[in-house]
């Protein structure tokens, strides 16, 4: 289910390469979407790679969209939780857990959460599929606070809107380009596509989001996107970064490909 990219990827003539500070490495995983095998695997993938390539200030940026779609939200986020007290781990928060926090309090919010994923989530956390489904909004939403663990909640909550790394800005869904990256909208870092997808000027960092999914990493002078499809594709992506090197780490369903890709990197 591993497969291991280390292409380095092609960097525009227009700017000079970016990079983090000496001493320094990052991996940041996209959108992981309620799949824990996967994360799993990434987890071990990194731990050896990280291993590997020898003494370095390790950090792990989790871009957001820990929840919803997949099977298994809730032992993500615990495993998430988990790692944080080995690794240093920067958690970003994505629209998704912005819904599942919302849908707490706000019935309205709750109608969108249901339609986005949050019906697995609410799941996960062991209310059976049947009562989700016979339940009224108003009793669903108590199961729901009922069933999530405030220390979950607390966590979800405690997440950043961004981080910056050097000359990589960590952010789940993009930034506004006419905005200040100290001004940003925190709904505009959780929810923005366009104008940031199609934007060919310079942001003065490399963006590194999740949030808009790709088939494979979508590499630009100006961002690169790293969700690829967890729950549609059954790929999960991690990029490493180590002064101005970068590359690919990915946990797959495929066992096949993933197989003939790690023997062809």
């Amino acid at each position: 289910m591993l497969a291991k990219f280390r292409n380095l990827l092609a960097r525009s003539s227009a700017t000079k390469p970016r990079s983090v500070p000496d001493g320094e490495r990052v991996y940041a995983i996209g959108d992981i979407h309620g799949r824990i095998d996967l994360f799993e695997n990434l987890i071990r993938l990194i731990e050896d790679d990280d291993a590997a390539r020898g003494p370095a200030r390790t950090t792990v940026v989790l871009l957001g969209d820990l929840i919803d779609r997949g099977p298994d939200s809730a032992a993500v986020v615990a495993r998430a939780r988990n790692w944080g007290q080995a690794r240093e781990i920067e958690y970003i928060q994505g629209n998704h857990e912005e819904m599942l926090l919302s849908s707490r309090r706000k019935i309205d919010a709750l109608r969108g959460f249901l339609q986005f994923g949050g019906r697995e989530t609410i799941q996960s956390y062991g209310v059976d599929a049947e009562t989700i489904f016979t339940a009224d909004f108003e009793e669903l939403q108590a199961l729901m606070n009922a069933a999530i663990p405030q220390d979950d909640v607390d966590f979800l909550q405690s997440f950043k809107k961004m981080v910056k790394i050097g000359d990589y800005l960590f952010v789940h869904a993009g930034i506004h380009p006419d905005t200040p990256i100290e001004d940003q909208l925190g709904r505009d870092c959780r929810w923005i596509r366009e104008p940031f997808l199609s934007y060919k000027g310079d942001f003065g960092v490399c963006v590194v989001h999740g949030h808009t999914i790709t088939e494979q990493p979508e590499v630009r002078h100006n961002r690169i996107g790293i969700d690829t499809g967890s729950f549609v594709y059954g790929t999960l992506t991690a990029i490493g970064l180590e002064g101005t090197d970068r590359w690919f780490l990915q946990a797959r369903d495929d066992d096949a490909a993933a197989s003939e890709a790690s023997a062809a990197a």
